[in-house]
C-alpha cells in the first residue's frame, strides 16, 4: 500500500503561482512513476504531468508546458508541482498519483487538492 497526501492548494489570481507537494508513505520504495493530474467540474479528469523515480525523466500536457514543472525529492519521497502564470481555466482539483513496478497504470492516488484561478 502507498498513501498520498496532496497539500499547496489554494485561491490565486490569474498570473500567480502554486507550488502543490504530495507526500508519499507506506510502500514508497515500489513507486516507479509518479504523476499529477487534474479535474475541472464537469469535465474528465485530465493528465498533466509525470516523473520516472528512476531515470527522472519528465512530461507534461501541451495546456501546461513551459508553465508548471513537475519535480521529485525521493528522498522526502515527495513530489512537486510548481505552476507559473496560473488561468482561470487552471482551475480544477488535483490529484497526485503513482504508478508502481509492474503496474500497468496508476494504482494509488491521493485525495485531491483544489486549485481556484480568479480575480
Amino acid at each position: 500500500q502507498v498513501q498520498l497526501v496532496e497539500s499547496g492548494g489554494g485561491l490565486v489570481r490569474p498570473g500567480g503561482s502554486l507550488r502543490l507537494s504530495c507526500a508519499g508513505s507506506g510502500r514508497a520504495f515500489s513507486i516507479s512513476t509518479v504523476g499529477w493530474f487534474r479535474q475541472a467540474p464537469g469535465k474528465e479528469r485530465e493528465f498533466v504531468a509525470s516523473s520516472s523515480r528512476t531515470g527522472g525523466s519528465t512530461t507534461s500536457a501541451d495546456s501546461v508546458k513551459g508553465r508548471f514543472t513537475i519535480s521529485n525529492d525521493n528522498a522526502k519521497i515527495t513530489v512537486y508541482l510548481q505552476m507559473n502564470s496560473l488561468k482561470p481555466e487552471d482551475k480544477a482539483v488535483y490529484y497526485c498519483a503513482v504508478r508502481t513496478m509492474y503496474a500497468s497504470d496508476y494504482n494509488y492516488w491521493g485525495q485531491g487538492t483544489q486549485v481556484t484561478v480568479s480575480s
